[in-house]
This record gives C-alpha cells, structure tokens and sequence, in this order.
C-alpha cells in the first residue's frame, strides 16, 4: 500500500506550526493597520501572461505553468506586484490617492528546493500608489523596518541597505547607451555578490566586448562608497553629468533625513551592492538583511513608476516591499522570540452522565457569546477531565455535579489559583469574565 507524502518545497502546517504561522501573519497585519494601509487579495491563478509582461519569457522556467480546460496559459502566481498592478490599474481613476494596501498571501516558484527557499511561501507586500515623493519611499521603508521591529528585532539584528537604481543607470551609460545592455549590466552586478568574480568578468565580456575588466573595476569603486559626499566625489571623477547627480543626491539627502526624522537611520547604510535585478525598478531600492555571520536576507523592495503603465493601463507611481515568511521564521525561532503557542481554553466542562444535558446546554450559551469552551466529548472520572482541563490551558473549569446541578448552579473553579465558588447559571459568564 502506498505511504502519500507532500511534493517538495510544499509545507505541512500542524496545528504547532500553523499558531506560529498565524502569529507572524497576525504581526504583518497589525504593523500595516498602524500605517494606515488597507488588506487586499488577489487570485493565486492568473494568466501566464501577467507575469511574461512584467518579467521577460525567461520567468517561465520559475513559474507552475500549465493549460487550463478552457484552453487558456494560466499559471499559480510567483509574486503579487502583478496582479496588484492589474487591480489598482483597472480602477486608478476612480481611487483616491495615495494608495495604501497590503497583502499577506501564498505564492509559488517552481525552483530547486534549498535552505530558505520553498516552492510554496507566503509573504506579506506592502505598496504605496499614486504618490512619486521622497516621502513615500520614506514611509515604505518606515512600515518595513517597523514591521521587524515589532517582531522583536533590533538594529543589532538586521540592517536595510539602500541604493538606487537611477544613479546606477547613471553610471551604466558612461559605458553603454543600448538599453538591453543596461539591464543586462544590473542583472549582472545584482549576482556579483552570489557569483565568482571570473563569471561576472565574463558576463560583463559579452554584454560589452574588451571593457569588461574596466566596468568591473568601476563597478567595484562604486560599491565601496557608503557615503552621500563619496558619491557625489566618485561621479564627479567619472564625469557624469552633475545637474543629474547632484539633483538625485538631493533627494537622496531627503530619503534619509525623513527617516532620521522617524528614528530609524540607525537600521539604514547606503549600500550599492544592491541594485535589485528585476527590470521594472526606476528609483530607490533596498533589500534588509540579517546581522549574523549567515547574513539572510528578510526583505526587499523599492519604486517602479513604470510597471502599471507597462501593463496597458494609464501610468501611476509605485514603491513596495516583501518580506517572505520562511526565512523570517526561522530567524524568529532561532532568537526565541517567538511566544508561547500552545493551545489554551479560557473555560472546560467538567459533567457526569446526568448532568451532560443542563452541562451542554449551559456551554452553548457561553459559547453563543464568544467564550471558548471544551470538553471531554464521553463522561468520565472528575480527576480526568480536571487533567483533561488543565492539558487544555484552560482558565476556569466548570463543574457541573448532581447536587449543584439540581440547584441550578456549577463549581467554577479558577485553575492558577486553585479557588472554587459555588455559581447559580446566569452568573457564570459574569464570573469567568473577571
């Protein structure tokens, strides 16, 4: 007979795992309410082509593709910017802006499963529409670095490091002007972090013939600055246009006085070792990444004004995050700072045979107002069902003898402090709510 398992890089959530899942999605929603942000969802199927649109045809080796009955290319979604593209898209005209929303929902990825990295994962998104400002870029990286924050995390334990891509573009067509060219060079310098510097040397070779030693050494220059005044410094060197720099550094200088303003510059470094390689970025970006010697990576995110535009629809700013729920739980668990999930009951029957009736009757009643209530579904021995009542973390048990029953009353029994009172029916839910 055949023993069934899960497919790989698919999840099983007992009832342990599923509190601890609940606990991070509980922790996601609070934070965004708290920004004033609003929960939407969106199918988990959506055309094939969604996804091609945004991210190129080569996105097809990544996506559970397949041909539905009616004949249509659908696939399970990798991600949510899409369909949040298409939904804010269709009616941008009749919403009043900024847009605000949040989502915490399940994707998909057909990849090789490894450490971190699942076919099947949640993530909670946060996006701000219709507003191009400093401001907003502010507020996004504010909501993503508070919702670590509340979490229990400090700066001691991750750090955001920001970039952006306009002054990368900048630098890029010092070297080349072809667009294709231009992407292929981010592409490349996102993966020099993961990929030997020989690969990347080759990479670069093709992508510009005979230059790939120079762009790289530039590239490596550039990385190295952490500082707004080594910016302006390196491009000055490298003769870019300066109205260009200087306006962007401007506003870069804005970035992160409204985040010193909000208390957090502690949490932020410029970094442009990150560049974020997907193609629809077109400003600030930045990825959040753990402090520890294995240096994981939490969340990432950054402005695409173009990418609802890009879609058919008429053209509307955009700056999000995402933050997945595999990695950030390991880390949670891993610092304990994950509470205890166990099972708890504020209330447990306690019956014997004659008194099963009144007993069921008066736990629906308390059930009826939102008090949980279990039992022991088979009368048994007081002693069980006490020990029943305490492997249930129950609060009270109420106790519902012969004698007290024919009196219309139960012993409610408070089981931290191990005190009994003698209470007539309608006063029980009064006494449990003390």
């Amino acid at each position: 007979m055949s023993v069934f398992q899960s497919l790989p890089g698919f999840r099983e959530f007992y009832p342990e795992d599923c509190a601890l899942r609940n606990f991070i999605f509980n922790c996601f929603r609070r934070t965004a309410e708290t920004f004033g942000f609003e929960e939407y969802d969106a199918p988990i199927v959506e055309p094939t082509e969604l996804f091609t649109a945004k991210s190129g045809s080569e996105i097809i080796t990544q996506l559970f593709n397949f041909e539905d009955k009616g004949g249509r290319q659908i696939s399970l979604r990798p991600e949510l910017t899409p369909s949040l593209a298409r939904m804010v898209g269709s009616r941008a005209q009749s919403m009043k802006k900024p847009i605000k929303w949040f989502s915490v929902g399940e994707q998909f990825r057909y990849e090789r499963p490894q450490k971190g990295r699942l076919r099947s994962f949640y993530q909670f998104n946060a996006d701000l529409l219709g507003d191009d400002s400093i401001e907003a870029d502010a507020e996004i990286i504010a909501l993503a670095i508070q919702t670590l924050r509340n979490f229990g995390l400090t700066c001691n334990d991750f750090h955001l490091r920001l970039s952006d891509r306009q002054l990368w573009m900048l630098f890029i067509k010092q070297h080349t002007c072809d667009e294709n060219c231009m992407l292929a060079i981010l592409g490349i310098i996102d993966k020099l972090e993961r990929e030997e510097e020989a690969k990347s040397m080759e990479a670069l070779e093709k992508v510009c013939p005979s230059m790939g030693e120079k762009i790289l050494g530039d590239i490596k220059n550039l990385k190295s600055i952490h500082s707004l005044e080594g910016l302006r410094k390196f491009f000055e060197e490298f003769k870019v246009p300066s109205a260009a720099v200087n306006a962007r550094i401007e506003e870069f200088a804005q970035l992160l006085a409204r985040l010193d303003s909000f208390g957090l510059l502690d949490f932020v470094s410029i970094d442009f070792g990150i560049v974020r390689g997907l193609a629809y970025y077109t400003g600030f970006v930045f990825e959040i990444f753990e402090r520890s010697g294995q240096s994981r990576a939490l969340a990432g995110g950054g402005r695409y004004d173009d990418l609802i535009g890009k879609l058919g629809y008429a053209n509307l700013s955009a700056v999000g995050f995402a933050i997945g729920d595999v990695t950030l739980g390991k880390i949670l668990e891993e610092k304990n700072l994950t509470p205890k999930l166990l099972k708890s009951i504020h209330c447990f029957i306690v019956y014997t045979k004659k008194t099963a009736a009144v007993a069921m009757r008066e736990m629906m009643l308390l059930r009826e107002n939102s008090v949980g209530v279990d039992y022991c579904l088979a009368p048994a021995p007081f002693s069980r069902q006490l020990k029943a009542a305490t492997q249930a973390g129950a609060k009270y048990a109420i106790i519902f003898g012969e004698t007290e029953a024919d009196a219309s009353c139960a012993v409610v029994k408070n089981m931290a402090l191990r005190s009994e009172e003698l209470v007539e029916f309608p006063r029980i839910i009064e006494v449990i709510s003390q």
